[in-house]
């Protein structure tokens, strides 16, 4: 392909692209192919020769369509949503040609120094204390991770770094980290992500889950018991993965009590924000973050409901040095002369390379703006509140926690294997797409505004077809 083909078929891609997005109502969800459908559409080893793009272009529709989840689609209600939109599509095939690897400043300054400001831009929309600012002219600061899971990873692996020095400090000069590391335990409640516990299993240190309140959170007491508990029995709390947000049922830890608790005992307390964290920027959800200021670090993912494509999960850090100081391993052929009077993000990840992810979140807050972003926002709570005023207004069914952001939890009254058949009922059905959660031996179905073009129809086209689902399903049994 030269570069007139490439001018050609570039702009043949962004029509296809935006015509998928446009016309996305139109296409099942879920998809209903069966595991191993691809290999029988496609030969067994690669081409000796070239093929025509006209034909690889093709099989797009024929080959990879009938495999996609559509997850902006409106009818996609599963999980938590993917962000997308145009100008971050955009950013992503400027990123893709440049095609640098920001590891160090030296390998791409814009990369490392846009991603810099554009963290601070964010951190303020989010009124995060300066502390975790690179303007504050602090050790704080922001980085962009893949994930967040990527990012409790990082903070939970510098922690343990942080402590096994404290230790080798104060201890006899006999170092055995891998006897205090046995020791070693690590905190989160019943509702935090299995990324989480995914960790502390990296990590090599033990994960413990303990359990929340009637409304999902994790309260002070419950951690300064278990932290007094696992101490009389010899053992070492160093870390707190507190959530905001729930994938379970969008619950929030109680950071505002377990952050002084954390401070009070030496941990360090990460807060993981991945779904609600975007809701901040609005001054109505901002009390939810309260607390943070005791936060050793706090991530979210922009890729999740800020308009900005995956991957980009910012983490932010109030001493960045702990994390540096934990991946530095520094061989001459990275070094460069202006080390030291910028971050070089290789230190505060774990891969080495980095993609030029930066581009997208300027691009959007720039196309977007604050105020664009929070009515985007805004929006979808809405939508979550006008589902749950159908869910009310039918006997048949109740809520279940409270709604607060995009999320709404509901359930069949009843038993939990009549809530099992709805949901398989309701996606089988193929109309939309939902999933199943369960917190304290109650199961519930989770419909989550996820589509970047969801509206009030969507919401009204979900409960109708999750009604006829029930009224079909209570009268087949009814009838056994």
């Amino acid at each position: 392909m030269d570069v007139e083909e490439f001018r050609k078929r570039g702009k043949e891609m962004v029509d296809y692209v935006a015509d998928y997005l446009e016309n996305i109502r139109e296409r099942r969800p879920f998809p209903t192919v069966t595991p191993g459908y691809l290999r029988e559409l496609i030969p067994d080893s690669a081409p000796e020769d070239p093929e025509s793009w006209d034909d690889i272009f093709a099989d797009i529709e024929r080959v990879i369509m009938p495999g996609v989840t559509h997850w902006d689609s409106p009818q996609f209600h599963s999980f938590f949503p993917t962000a997308n939109s145009y100008p971050a599509i955009i950013a992503d095939i400027l990123s893709d040609g440049i095609g640098n690897i920001g590891f160090t400043w030296a390998s791409s300054p814009a990369c490392t120094e846009l991603e810099v400001v554009v963290l601070d831009w964010l951190g303020k929309m989010l009124d995060l204390p300066p502390a975790f600012l690179f303007s504050s002219g602090g050790k704080g600061g922001g980085v962009i991770q893949g994930t967040a899971s990527e990012a409790t990873l990082v903070t939970l692996l510098s922690a343990r770094t942080q402590f096994l020095h404290k230790h080798n400090k104060s201890g006899d000069g006999h170092h055995d980290d891998g006897a205090v590391m046995s020791k070693l335990v690590a905190y989160c409640s019943a509702q935090a992500h299995s990324s989480v516990e995914r960790a502390g299993l990296i990590g090599a240190v033990t994960m413990k889950k303990l359990e929340t309140d009637e409304k999902g959170a994790l309260r002070g007491t419950t951690l300064q018991q278990a932290i007094e508990k696992d101490r009389a029995a010899g053992l070492i709390p160093f870390y707190l993965c507190a959530t905001l947000g729930t994938t379970l049922s969008c619950a929030f830890d109680n950071v505002l009590e377990c952050g002084p608790v954390c401070e009070k005992e030496g941990i360090w307390m990460h807060i993981d924000a991945a779904y609600a964290g975007s809701a901040f920027i609005c001054p109505e959800f901002r009390p939810l973050l309260n607390g943070v200021k005791y936060a050793m670090s706090f991530n979210f993912n922009p890729h999740k409901w800020m308009k900005v494509n995956f991957d980009c999960s910012a983490l932010w850090v109030q001493d960045s040095s702990l994390i540096s100081d934990a991946f530095n391993v520094d061989p001459l052929y990275l070094k460069h002369e202006n080390q030291g009077k910028m971050p070089d993000y290789r230190h505060w990840q774990i891969p080495l390379g980095r993609r030029f992810r930066s581009l997208k979140l300027w691009f959007v807050i720039r196309a977007y703006g604050l105020k664009g972003l929070q009515e985007y926002i805004r929006k979808d709570v809405q939508l979550a509140h006008d589902f749950e005023k159908l869910v009310v207004a039918d006997d048949r069914f109740e809520i279940f926690g409270e709604v607060v952001m995009g999320l709404v939890c509901f359930r069949l009254k009843g038993p939990n294997d009549v809530n099992e058949k709805l949901l398989k009922a309701v996606n089988d059905d193929g109309r939309i797409n939902i999933v199943p959660s369960s917190v304290k031996g109650t199961y519930f179905l989770r419909l989550a505004i996820c589509g970047s073009k969801t509206n009030n129809n969507d919401i009204n086209f979900a409960w109708k077809v999750i009604s006829e689902v029930t009224s079909k399903l209570l009268q087949e049994n009814a009838c056994k």
